[in-house]
């Protein structure tokens, strides 16, 4: 590249710059400027509205929970991918000979959604997608004579 070219980056590099800078007086100005924090027991203590907590602070979670997170961002993905093919859908289908992103680009999609609904299916089956299990069938007493 010769230095003309790299005129049209200078934009880009002031840009990092102004933000790299701002980034530092953010962190920079409080320490400096800022009052000194002292620790006591009441203001290092939890406060929930003004009331004393309920719960202690580091409560576990189900396994469900971190399973639905999971779930969620398979799925984000998902729609993420789909939307930005959609969005390129008739390049995708036009030969590259025509300008088009071509069919290889396509096929690669296909077997990215097909990997996930491989997932889905599987998480389905395992029953993580029923909100409320059924309940189980109790077995009927026996009747004493």
């Amino acid at each position: 590249m010769q230095v003309d070219e790299l005129g049209v980056y200078m934009p880009v590099g002031g840009m990092l710059i102004i933000a790299a800078l701002l980034g530092a007086a953010m962190v920079l100005i409080p320490t400096l400027l800022g009052m000194r924090r002292t620790h006591n027991a009441v203001e290092d203590s939890p406060y929930e509205c003004g009331m004393p907590p309920l719960e202690e602070a580091h409560a576990r979670f189900s396994v469900k929970f971190y399973v639905t997170a999971m779930l969620f961002i398979v799925f984000d993905l998902e729609g993420v991918f789909l939307l930005g093919w959609a969005a390129v859908y008739r390049d995708l289908i036009r030969p590259v000979s025509e300008g088009g992103i071509g069919w290889p680009l396509l096929w690669g999609g296909v077997i990215f959604l097909l990997v996930l609904e491989v997932a889905h299916v599987y998480a389905w089956r395992k029953g993580v997608l029923d909100w409320a299990p059924r309940p189980r069938a109790r077995k009927p007493a026996l009747e004493q004579t």
